[in-house]
């Protein structure tokens, strides 16, 4: 016969097992299961259009960054603390739950709607966008927000969520730090991204991707001095699909990884065929600075083509320093011993410091081309930054390139104020590998646009 004792414990383990069921064992808060076992009276409640229920799903913009580099303790560590902010920064009526991985959910009664939820949206932004302490490491994550309001963007529980999951992806696809609300055709957006998602992963298998080339010249001599890699993606439906709409999938997915390596070695197998003195020019993404196999890849594919490791230039991009530059600067580091040239692509358009930049083992600076555009206008000052730019590169010891040059005023002012590169329409727009072939060879090449 049981006893009191017993009972008591039995009654202990029940509820711890219930607790377990319904909490998330990391952080403590609410899980998947108890969100919806609350969501579904909160929701009743506003099915007669007197209460309003704002339901805020976030995950962290660069959350996967700190596990694969900081390791998994850091990571854990950080949804801990994120979980500690996020009830610092609500209500205590506000019901906050961890979904899984970097993801949390918030709901919340709201008088004013599209106000009190955007003020709450804020408030979690400033939360999450203060430093977090590692303990050896202060990293800085930021977060992305979707919104969307019972009953009109949902009445009952999994209507709601798939609401604000839309609205989530729609802020990650601005550029994340955002927040965004629900809005109807975003369903239609969602349909489409997963198709092109879909797509891109049977493209690379079906050889639906092509390289093209473009020209960057020596503005002293005149002579070409080596080609840029960009990649074309010739949809069997769609024709040609603009690398601004097909990257940022191809990286948020993880694609990127093995398209890059295609790039790589493609890009490497075509400069084997041209003089020794051109150069082959690649861009990196910042996912391929993230994976472990980035050095031993560009290895792979300068062994594969047999080219002089010089002749490989890698464009990097401020933003992809300025994040995490204790792992960027290894990677890079790595590069130059295997002799590989490093190129600061898009100069001017981020947040880089003088010291910072001096710190990176840089060849080359590349000019942005919304700096070359302005070249054209009245004003002096797109000048002066071009002279500005040039001196300093010249001042480091580096080559500077001039990127987007489409006039020959352009071309005329950046020769004068010393720029040593340039590349753009006005030489030349990119072609295909068949054409550079026949190029390469031309004697009458040397001088076409020299001064």
């Amino acid at each position: 016969m049981a006893t009191h004792l017993d009972v008591t414990e039995q009654r202990r383990s029940e509820a711890k097992i219930t607790y377990m069921a319904q909490h998330d064992a990391l952080t403590e808060l609410p899980n998947r299961v108890l969100l919806k076992a609350r969501l579904e009276p909160a929701l009743a409640d506003t099915r007669g259009g007197k209460l309003h229920l704002a339901v805020l799903l976030l995950d962290l913009d660069r959350f996967k960054e700190v596990n694969d580099t900081l390791g998994h303790p850091a990571g854990d560590q950080l949804l801990r603390s994120v979980a500690a902010r996020l009830l610092d920064c609500v209500r205590e009526t506000t019901f906050v739950a961890r979904l899984g991985g970097d993801e949390f959910a918030i709901v919340d009664y709201v008088t004013d709607p599209a106000a009190d939820a955007a003020s709450l949206a804020e408030a979690i932004h400033g939360a999450l966008s203060e430093p977090f302490d590692l303990g050896d490491h202060q990293v800085i994550v930021g977060t992305s927000i979707g919104i969307a309001i019972a009953p009109q963007d949902g009445a009952d529980c999994d209507t709601i969520l798939r609401s604000a999951d839309l609205a989530l992806y729609s802020a990650k696809s601005g550029g994340r730090g955002a927040f965004r609300f629900f809005e109807p055709e975003l369903d239609q957006l969602l349909r489409a991204r997963r198709n092109l998602e879909r797509d891109l992963r049977k493209a690379l298998a079906r050889s639906e991707f092509e390289l093209h080339y473009q020209p960057f010249v020596n503005l002293k001599s005149g002579e070409t001095c080596g080609f840029e890699a960009l990649l074309r993606w010739h949809h069997p439906e769609r024709g040609l699909v603009s690398p601004g709409e097909f990257i940022p999938v191809a990286e948020e997915t993880g694609l990127i990884l093995p398209l890059g390596e295609w790039v790589l070695r493609t890009a490497c197998a075509e400069a084997a065929k041209w003089r020794s003195d051109l150069k082959i020019a690649i861009n990196l993404s910042p996912a391929q600075f993230r994976s472990k196999e980035l050095v031993s890849t560009i290895a792979g594919a300068l062994a594969a083509s047999a080219i002089a490791s010089d002749r490989l230039e890698l464009e990097v991009t401020e933003t992809v320093i300025m994040h995490d530059s204790g792992t960027v600067f290894a990677a890079l580091s790595q590069l130059r011993e295997l002799g590989v040239r490093i190129a600061l692509d898009d100069f001017g358009t981020g947040y880089s410091s003088l010291s910072f930049l001096q710190k990176f083992p840089f060849d080359k600076i590349k000019i942005d081309r919304s700096f070359v555009s302005e070249l054209s206008s009245p004003t002096e000052e797109p000048h002066r930054i071009a002279r500005a730019v040039v001196q300093f590169a010249t001042s480091l010891g580096k080559t500077s390139t001039a990127e987007g040059v489409e006039t020959a005023e352009q071309l005329d002012i950046l020769r004068q104020e010393g720029c040593v590169e340039a590349q753009g329409f006005h030489l030349s727009p990119p072609m295909r590998a068949s054409t550079i072939a026949r190029l390469v060879d031309r004697k009458a090449e040397a001088g076409e646009y020299a001064a």
